[in-house]
């Protein structure tokens, strides 16, 4: 009877090297998967900043081109407005030597767009440009014309009028009013002017006429 040859120490050693091989290829496996895993996800990784990049250079397109049109809504609404302000500007100077004939004051002298400038204390030079200045030798009245008048015109006003005979020192003796012209007016600004002691005066249709309460006493300033 035929005896085997091979001993159980050389099984033993045959079956932990055939271990030994099937470990390396599952562990070269386990390599290349984990290889192709990173690049994927590299891949995926600069997909993804390349759609951020694209996304961003969209915005940025679009923000330009979002700021291009704000720049022409606002060319447009400054020649709008400015054109309104012309118009409200003409339609109050028309009535003015009446407006303030019925309120006592007999105007010989109109000025439209008076511009003039004051060295300040502290040596910085104010220049300021009036809408229309009318005056009769002992008083003078300044008026300020706004196609939408808002609080903040007011407290404008108020400022540059204290100021006023800085930049004019021709009328350094008359007594200083000031007014108010519009064609409407937001958040009560009108009420605010008047309770400052300031004329209204209103544009309506092709005309323009005195607003103020009865009874109203303007305010001087000197």
């Amino acid at each position: 009877m035929n005896k085997s040859t091979i001993s159980p120490a050389d099984e033993i050693w045959a079956l932990i090297k055939e271990t030994q091989r099937n470990l390396k290829k599952m562990s070269m496996e386990t390599d290349r998967q984990r290889a192709e895993a990173d690049r994927q996800r590299t891949e995926e990784k600069k997909q993804q900043a390349q759609r951020w990049a694209e996304a961003e250079k969209r915005w940025a397109e679009a923000e330009k081109r979002s700021a291009k049109i704000d720049r022409q809504i606002q060319k447009i609404g400054g020649r709008f407005n400015r054109r309104w302000g012309a118009l409200v500007e003409s339609l109050v100077e028309g009535k003015l030597v009446k407006i303030f004939q019925d309120q006592g004051i007999d105007i010989t002298q109109t000025h439209t767009r008076s511009q003039s400038e004051w060295r300040k204390p502290d040596g910085r030079i104010e220049r300021r440009e009036f809408d229309i200045i009318v005056a009769n030798g002992t008083e003078v009245v300044v008026v300020e014309v706004k196609t939408t008048l808002v609080p903040k015109d007011v407290s404008v006003f108020l400022e540059t009028i204290r100021d006023f005979r800085n930049y004019f020192r021709r009328y350094k003796t008359e007594t200083i009013y000031g007014a108010m012209a519009y064609l409407a007016s937001e958040n009560k600004a009108h009420s605010l002017a008047e309770e400052e002691g300031l004329f209204l005066i209103r544009a309506t249709g092709d005309s323009a006429s005195l607003v103020n309460k009865e009874g109203f006493r303007p305010k001087a300033f000197n």
